[in-house]
């Protein structure tokens, strides 16, 4: 069997007429366009070359194999009749003296055209995600992230850091998502975790006296899957800095990623470092997320104090956010969709009015504002023919719902998105504590690590005061890229006495934090020094590079939403032998 090739599908061109070559690859297809004359598309990793049979023998070979088969071809180059100007091999075509079959396809019938994968069911695309990647639509964006990957790696070493891989068997700890728990089998009744991040082993990486240090590192979350995050595992890259500040480590990922954005980006516009620092309550007052998309020039504009009073219920007593537009013309259907659509994200309602060509407030709640209209024109600036999309609750409420409205708005009333563009910022000054959703109690906002600003004496002067708490602000920062996250970060918190007061606010007590973190710990008491660190996600950054929508679309073999694999059959069930060896039993369902 004949494996070797002279030349790639994507390599010859018209000097090499005449020449004697083999190729190899998958048989994309065959179109008959006579009893002995057919033309073949061969395809490989680097291209598609055109072959020609034009006799009786040839189309016996041909004939009996299925498409996606792969073979060799044999046979001499020339220049073709009808050149191809789309193709970089479009000029010439290969007729064959000899085809043989080197992996032979059995299925008469393809789950998808290759070349149309894109437009098949996800969950066909993923369980036959082999076929899928075959599609060089969709190799493509593997690709890059290969390159991506590369430029990394060398942009990282070139700055003197060392990339030292971390363990993936480690201990179970609370750091925000629910672990992945494997059972040791020689320790009956104990488990490890699969690490959510590399966070500990890279802050004792910085007291070991490493300086600089990241990895392409693999994470394990039990989360549910959204269009920006990929359930089970994704990548970062992860980094530390010994001695290092805030500013060291922005200025670091700066040096690194605007290059990535700028060589790689779909867009050719890339915000040029130093990137713009926005403080998170400045960035909930503004626009409503700690991850906004800048691309919109909407703002939003506190109304509370204007439309208090107004005689509207929902106004009274509450923290009111309105978002206006100028030159709106959309019909009252266009706003109920708004509405409903803000609704469905936030829970919320929202409400509206506008400004009629006689400069008068007109629809929506405009009746119920009486004096307040004029107020209310005065403060937004409002001219005939705006547009005002409100929200009101408590502060946290009124101002995420109001941030919905700017993304809904500015993407959907023409001039207010420019959207090609990598508009990067970093939030700072994340608050330390936040209160729950779902707990109701005090907890860690971002990082538990992180150094509070202000340190032990802040922790102290706020203890057993829940404001004072929410007040305490951390050295956290994120990166943000057209209203995704695409990196977190902090000054950690290298003192023992500060780690274990910042978790007692929490509830967590001394000896417990000693429990939970017992190499942090101890390690710190070591003499620390101070560290600082990041970690954007390799897949998210691929995901914007290339512009799709879905970051499944930049994962070699993905799970589907339900954190299922497939392909692959997984989770899967086991045999009662291998629950034995672990010592497991399961639960039955009643």
């Amino acid at each position: 069997m004949k494996q070797s090739r002279t030349h790639t599908c994507g390599q010859l061109r018209i000097g090499d007429v005449g020449r004697q070559v083999t190729l190899v690859g998958w048989l994309e297809n065959v179109r008959e366009v006579g009893s002995n004359f057919a033309f073949l598309v061969l395809r490989d990793y680097y291209g598609t070359t055109q072959v020609v049979v034009e006799t009786e023998d040839m189309m016996k070979l041909v004939k009996p194999i299925n498409k996606e088969s792969t073979i060799s071809v044999t046979g001499t180059v020339r220049e073709r009749e009808s050149k191809n100007p789309k193709l970089p091999t479009g000029d010439i075509e290969v007729v064959p003296t000899d085809i043989q079959v080197l992996g032979k396809c059995f299925h008469n019938q393809l789950p998808f055209e290759i070349n149309k994968s894109r437009d098949a069911d996800e969950n066909t695309r993923l369980k036959y995600r082999f076929l899928d990647l075959r599609n060089p639509a969709v190799k493509s964006n593997i690709v890059l992230r290969c390159q991506v990957v590369a430029e990394l790696r060398k942009r990282m070493t070139d700055l003197g850091f060392l990339e030292i891989t971390t363990p993936i068997l480690t201990s179970s700890s609370p750091e925000g998502a629910r672990d992945y728990l494997v059972p040791a089998r020689n320790h009956p009744g104990k488990f490890y975790a699969l690490p959510q991040a590399p966070q500990q082993f890279k802050q004792l990486l910085m007291t070991s006296g490493f300086d600089k240090y990241f990895q392409i590192a693999p994470c394990f979350r039990d989360e549910d899957a959204r269009a920006d995050r990929t359930p089970g595992e994704f990548y970062q890259l992860d980094m530390e800095m010994a001695f290092a500040s805030q500013e060291d480590v922005l200025e670091t990922l700066e040096t690194v990623l605007q290059p990535v954005y700028e060589k790689f980006g779909k867009f050719q516009r890339v915000a040029q470092a130093p990137w713009r620092h926005i403080p998170y309550n400045e960035a909930m007052e503004r626009y409503g997320s700690d991850k906004p998309d800048l691309r919109i020039d909407l703002e939003i504009r506190d109304i509370s104090d204007v439309v208090q009073g107004c005689g509207f219920g929902p106004f009274e007593g509450a923290v009111v956010k309105a978002v206006a537009v100028e030159d709106f013309n959309q019909p009252r259907k266009w706003i109920d969709k708004l509405l409903t659509d803000v609704e469905v994200q936030t829970g919320n309602k929202a409400c509206w009015v506008k400004v009629d060509e006689s400069g008068n407030l007109t629809g929506g709640i405009s009746k119920f504002l009486g004096e307040c209209g004029e107020a209310l024109k005065e403060r937004l600036g409002l001219k005939p023919g705006s547009f005002v999309c409100m929200a009101a609750g408590k502060k946290s409420a009124a101002q995420k719902t109001a941030g919905v409205i700017r993304t809904l708005l500015g993407r959907r009333v023409p001039g207010h998105f420019d959207e090609e563009q990598y508009a990067l910022c970093w939030i700072v000054d994340f608050p330390m504590y936040e209160i729950g959703e779902e707990s109701g109690q005090l907890e860690f906002c971002h990082n538990p690590f992180s150094m509070p600003q202000g340190g032990l004496k802040a922790l102290e002067d706020a203890e057993g005061d829940t404001e004072k708490l929410l007040a305490v602000n951390a050295n956290q920062y994120d990166l943000v890229c057209n209203g995704y996250e695409c990196a977190s970060g902090a000054v950690r918190n290298h003192d023992p006495e500060i780690m274990v007061k910042a978790f007692q606010m929490v509830g967590l007590g001394e000896e417990a934090v000693k429990a939970k973190f017992p190499a942090m710990y101890n390690a710190f008491t070591y003499g620390a020094p101070p560290h600082a660190g990041a970690a954007p996600g390799v897949d998210r950054l691929i995901m914007m590079l290339t512009g799709e929508e879905s970051i499944r679309e930049v994962i070699t073999f993905p799970m589907n939403k339900n954190a299922q694999d497939l392909m692959m059959g997984a989770p899967s069930t086991v045999d009662q032998k291998q629950l034995d060896d672990v010592h497991i039993a399961l639960k039955t369902e009643e």
